[in-house]
């Protein structure tokens, strides 16, 4: 590896303000919520796509090993780090163009940096009818990353990545990487149809490193004459399984009406709505039961709480309201069906009350407003104070960073079987683990199938403490090795544990290991990533 020779032919073509070196490289990209730290010896900021492959003959004539990045908020899984020290950042975020935009049939092709918010006030702009594929991450966040980690949401393309149809890629040798139906059958119906023609090799670049996605087409879902969410409570815990029997029907029968549905313990739902009380803690560093308790009935949440979406003329979700009524009625308490503007006015009208129930009334409203605007396709911070639940909040005037601003988050992410039993088991284990590391028991589900949850556990913690910050990777750690050994293992991981992952595999990494032989026969593109 040649590092200085290739810094200077970087310096000369991008500029050398453009090129980070020493404390500016880790002040701009060091800070990560896990508490990970990497040795970065440099950054690049690229300004056009078209500097991409010079980038890399660069690297690979030298042989320097590369880590791109779009917004860097991957918060949780590694915020802007390399997945090993010594790699390069490529910092693709201000490739900010919408490259195509099909008005008619909704499909958009954006570079590497346009984000959630970009996309919405593009659409806002032009009074495009389509919405945005919303995360909880928030409107700083890039739209090609999300997808490129298999992420997913709650409009009513669930799936990000299965709403992409063509990307345009950068291979460690600078050259490129363009589907077979782009360069046969021409842009229009590549961006139009997903598998192409031939070997389908778009897969291999997600949750890889393989090369550099520079440009990616999405098909959006037109907004629906009739947005609906539903909000309902578990007055009793022991009331999941058979939650968790209705759900799999409801999920099983109204495909395409209903767009995906969370279901949230108590301490979950809470951390949305109510001040975390520090000065409560019991010995174990984690709220007391009594302590929940008394949250849960001054916010009215119950130890349940469920969050779905309906999509579809008014007849269809009039039909699917009634399903689900149905369905939950004799279980569910509270159970009530808005659009955003409904939620709107019940959030209002909770100012009006006094005392402890106003308050508690406000919280509530205002978070499920801001989730009804999630699932109408407008990008919001909503989820975010989750982050600080353990940590200040930031100015209130300026967007959450949680990387830069000092929070500590980890996320468990593992995919879990639609069974009663696997629930009730998980749940078990995510409170017999959690709290023994001094870690709230924050649980999400949420239905990526009639047949599979994702659940998301964040480890909450202040990562200015190195006691609690070693706590955390040890939580995650027992949570992954005890998980996997009872069916259950993430979907997507941060970078401090994917050296584990790779010594979990044999004939999978043996084939992986033979693509990049070929491809990166000196692996300088995000080493260590997924391998």
């Amino acid at each position: 590896m040649d590092f200085s020779v290739a810094i200077t032919q970087w310096k000369a073509l991008l500029g050398e303000s453009h090129v980070l070196q020493g404390d500016a490289v880790q002040g701009a990209y060091g800070a990560d919520t896990t508490g990970a730290q990497r040795q970065i010896p440099a950054a690049l900021i690229i300004r056009d796509a078209s500097q991409v492959p010079l980038i890399m003959h660069i690297a690979s004539r030298y042989k320097v090993p590369v880590y791109p990045i779009s917004t860097g908020h991957n918060w949780g899984y590694g915020t802007a780090l390399p997945a090993r020290d010594g790699c390069v950042i490529l910092d693709l975020g201000r490739l900010q163009k919408i490259v195509d935009f099909d008005a008619e049939l909704g499909v958009v092709t954006v570079e590497p940096g346009v984000t959630q918010g970009m996309l919405a006030d593009f659409l806002a702009a032009g009074k495009h009818p389509f919405l945005v594929p919303n995360t909880g991450a928030g409107p700083t966040c890039s739209l090609m990353s999300n997808a490129l980690e298999r992420g997913y949401g709650v409009t009513p393309y669930v799936d990000h990545f299965g709403a992409v149809t063509d990307i345009e890629a950068v291979l460690p040798d600078g050259s490129l990487y363009r589907s077979a139906l782009r360069e046969a059958g021409g842009d229009e119906l590549a961006r139009l149809f997903k598998y192409g023609i031939g070997p389908y090799s778009t897969g291999l670049f997600t949750q890889n490193g393989l090369g550099i996605v520079t440009r990616m087409s999405i098909v959006l879902a037109r907004r629906p004459e009739t947005v609906k969410a539903v909000l309902f409570s578990l007055k009793d815990d022991a009331l999941l399984e058979t939650a968790v029997l209705r759900l799999r029907g409801i999920m099983s029968k109204l495909q395409g009406t209903v767009g995906a549905i969370n279901l949230m313990n108590q301490h979950r739902f809470l951390s949305m709505s109510a001040k975390y009380p520090a000065d409560q803690l019991g010995p174990n560093g984690v709220m007391p039961p009594d302590v929940l308790a008394a949250l849960g009935k001054q916010f009215k949440v119950f130890p349940w709480t469920g969050f779905g979406t309906l999509y579809g003329t008014k007849r269809m979700v009039a039909a699917a309201q009634q399903e689900i009524k149905a369905a939950l009625g004799d279980i569910a308490t509270r159970m009530l069906f808005l659009t955003p503007e409904r939620s709107v006015q019940l959030h209002k009208l909770s100012y009006f009350l006094p005392g402890k129930l106003g308050i508690g009334l406000q919280g509530l409203t205002g978070t499920l407003a801001k989730g009804l605007e999630l699932v109408y396709g407008i990008p919001n911070e909503t989820a975010l104070p989750l982050a600080y639940w353990r940590n200040p909040l930031p100015p209130s005037n300026q967007p959450k960073n949680p990387g830069k601003d000092g929070c500590g988050l980890m996320w468990y992410a593992p995919l879990v079987p639609m069974r009663p039993a696997d629930i009730r088991a998980y749940v078990n284990m995510i409170h017999d683990i959690l709290p023994k590391h001094g870690m709230e028991p924050l649980i999400t589900f949420t239905t990526l199938s009639d047949k599979l949850f994702d659940s998301t556990v964040p480890l909450i913690f202040v990562r200015d403490d190195p006691a609690q910050v070693a706590a955390a990777h040890a939580c995650y750690k027992e949570l992954l090795h005890t998980g996997r050994a009872k069916g259950w293992f993430p979907y997507r991981i941060g970078v401090d544990t994917m050296p584990e992952l790779l010594a979990l595999q044999s004939d999978s990494k043996t084939f992986h290991e033979r693509l990049r032989k070929d491809l990166d026969p000196f692996d300088i593109m995000s080493p260590g990533r997924y391998r």
